[in-house]
């Protein structure tokens, strides 16, 4: 008899879908010895993901090799500077497998930046293409981009070596766009970002920076979500090294840095991406309509060819091989694992994660992927950006699972916005909020956050300018009373904490958002005159100590380090001691802290009840009342609240002063104040 899968004996409701999580767990098994070969003893994933050891630009002791993957090509030719662009000049020869190589006699054959390309001959024709591996690629005029060789006099030295990665210790991620990092209206570098927002981060208390957009696209628009070269940081930003110079920083700094990988589909350009590169339009993608992105416009991979998963898990490799990133936030996970990529699908029953519906070898990929990261790095963090909560994502593989650390808990921010959109906040119903906080499957952890790049992209706001509007613009300044901004302030502050509290076993946060940025995003285009007034950070109003942003970027600072302090996001689930809904009242204990919330609009608790799970003195050690973070100091956060029985039903508990729209956090203390 088959053992029964742990997944199932944490999630019984799965019986009924055993043969399929069984098939899930054996294909993953063949599949990966089927990419090692019969003669694997000793040989993991890393062995097989040597792609860019082989492929691509190498130098050697006489001169260069470039080997390039094409099966369906006839014939190949590089071309570049180093032969005046020649076409014909420098033919490749096929070494059987699809492979094809040329080697260039002399160091100087392939000077530093010097551009190249390859002359690609297909039953399609002949095309100039830029390589597969290609680790550095440049815009020249008119939108043309072509491969640069990156091969310094002085290679970079690392001085990470000492870098202690995370580990156990929950992530509290700061989610960041290089571009849009600079307040001018201009696309921003990697070398400004090191010198001028790791510092922020740091300051702030964020223990990892998650890189958005890093792999090259050729429309800045996307938000790097339309990658064309998945082994070029993208160019617009700086220099290889100047990615590595970041990273290191970083390291040195203490903070991790996450990759936002784009491995769910691939932009649809032939001129500066992957599609159609050996002349075929299946080489990388499934072939006929399943190739297609119907949403996206884009290029979906075929995960069931070894040339494919081969690829992509190099990929992996390289980043961190190559640029030292501790992990990665796949994207699009929904839209891979699924044949209709989780469109208009609401994933109400366990059904739907089974059906003929599921492309098991996208899961499969994600298996191998997971796999080989945590074999190369068993401290990585995998981060699946995935909307259905398929079952086992964030499991061990042997327990039936795919491997991820954590996924985002994309269901909280859209609560938000719906909720702020639909309902005045006396109306908010704290059952719901608290299930929307604390709902995730047994033993998978999640990434719990307000809103991150998504929640601001045009046609929508940030959560500050939507609570605000266009009082943002004319009533932030400190000496300017104004009920709208007080609301808004206190709501930002109110909605962030209980989310970090209690909305996962991590956090997230994109930047600028913790200071209450107003406005949304929207990156140059035709349909805005290609303005960049909204693909930037406006950095001086979190600095401007005459301004109310102040407020919400010190509050975020004490919230932060809270959370550390004490480890709030690594204590497992929150506990719920009291919901009240028509006085909107929540409090839930974690790791020792209570987290009381009154989201009355108007009524004041005087005084209001905290049931505690331990009958011993507490002290505040946060408040959004304090006059520092924008409050009206009503609050005493000196007095020692001593416990005090209710009644039967309601136990042991303090009483407790709280306006409406207010939160604060306690902690067991001795009763001379000291915490405990």
């Amino acid at each position: 008899m088959a053992q029964t899968l742990r997944i199932i004996e944490m999630n019984p409701e799965l019986a009924p879908f055993a043969g399929d999580l069984n098939y899930r767990l054996s294909h993953f098994y063949e599949r990966k010895a089927n990419l090692l070969g019969e003669d694997n003893a000793g040989k993991g994933l890393w062995d097989f993901a040597g792609g860019a050891l082989y492929y691509g630009f190498h130098r050697t002791e006489k001169g260069w090799v470039y080997r390039e993957w094409a099966p369906g090509a006839s014939e190949m030719h590089l071309t570049g500077d180093f032969n005046g662009w020649d076409r014909l000049s420098h033919p490749m020869k096929s070494i059987g497998n699809g492979n094809w190589e040329i080697e260039l006699e002399g160091a100087d054959a392939l000077p530093h930046l010097s551009n190249v390309k390859v002359v690609v001959t297909s039953e399609r024709g002949t095309e100039d293409r830029i390589p597969l591996y290609a680790d550095y690629v440049t815009e020249k005029d008119n939108h043309n981009f072509s491969a640069t060789i990156w091969n310094p006099e002085t290679p970079f030295r690392w001085t990470d070596g000492t870098f202690s990665d995370l580990g156990n210790v929950p992530p509290i991620i700061y989610e960041a766009h290089v571009g849009m990092a600079t307040e001018e209206e201009r696309v921003g570098t990697y070398k400004e970002f090191t010198q001028n927002i790791l510092p922020r981060i740091k300051t702030d208390g964020y223990n990892t920076v998650q890189l958005m957009a890093i792999m090259e696209h050729p429309y800045y628009g996307s938000f790097g979500y339309q990658v064309s070269n998945f082994f070029a940081p993208s160019s617009r930003f700086g220099t290889p090294d100047d990615l590595r110079e970041l990273i290191n920083t970083a390291h040195n700094m203490g903070i991790s840095v996450l990759l936002d990988l784009v491995h769910s589909h691939a932009v649809k350009n032939t001129a500066e991406g992957i599609n159609g590169f050996d002349g075929r339009d299946d080489q990388f993608f499934k072939d006929g309509p399943a190739g297609f992105h119907p949403a996206w416009d884009s290029r979906v991979f075929d995960y069931g060819k070894n040339g494919v998963v081969h690829f992509l898990l190099s990929n992996i490799r390289y980043w961190m091989e190559s640029f030292h990133f501790d992990g990665f936030r796949f994207d699009g996970v929904t839209s891979m694992i699924y044949w209709d990529h989780g469109l208009g699908t609401a994933f109400m029953s366990p059904a739907q994660y089974f059906s003929m519906n599921t492309d098991i070898e996208a899961v499969t990929y994600l298996q191998l992927a997971t796999s080989l990261i945590h074999e190369v790095n068993p401290h990585a963090l995998c981060i699946a950006e995935d909307m259905s909560a398929m079952p086992g994502m964030c499991l061990p593989i042997e327990a039936g699972g795919i491997g991820f650390n954590y996924r985002l808990s994309m269901g909280i921010p859209d609560y938000y916005i719906k909720t702020i959109k639909e309902k005045q906040d006396g109306d908010w119903e704290m059952s719901r909020l608290y299930w929307e906080l604390i709902a995730r499957r047994p033993e998978e952890k999640v990434i719990g956050y307000a809103e991150s790049h998504d929640q601001a992209l045009v046609g929508d706001k940030t959560i500050m300018f939507r609570l605000a509007d266009k009082e943002m613009y004319y009533c932030m300044d400190r000496e300017h009373p104004n009920l709208i901004i007080d609301r808004a302030i206190a709501l930002h502050k109110m909605i962030r904490l209980v989310t970090i509290g209690a909305g996962g076993d991590g956090y997230l946060n994109f930047m600028g958002n913790e200071f209450g940025h107003p406005e949304w995003i929207d990156f140059p285009r035709e349909g805005n005159n290609w303005s960049y007034a909204h693909a930037r950070r406006q950095w001086s109003l979190a600095d401007n100590p005459d301004l109310k942003f102040v407020y919400l970027g010190d509050f975020d600072k004490a919230m932060v380090s809270l959370a550390k302090t004490f480890n709030v996001l690594g204590g497992g689930m929150a506990h719920c001691l009291r919901q009240h809904e028509s006085d909107q009242l929540l409090v839930y204990e974690r790791m020792g802290c209570i987290f009381a919330f009154n989201f009355h609009p108007t009524n004041a608790q005087n005084p209001m009840f905290i049931p505690v799970p331990e009958k011993s003195d507490y002290r505040v050690i946060l408040s959004s009342d304090s006059g520092r973070f924008g409050g009206f100091d009503n609050i005493d956060e000196n007095m020692i609240y001593h416990p005090w029985a209710h009644d039967d039903q309601m136990g042991d508990g303090l009483l407790i002063y709280m306006p409406p729209r207010t939160c604060v956090v306690l902690r067991p203390c001795t009763p001379y104040g000291t915490l405990r």
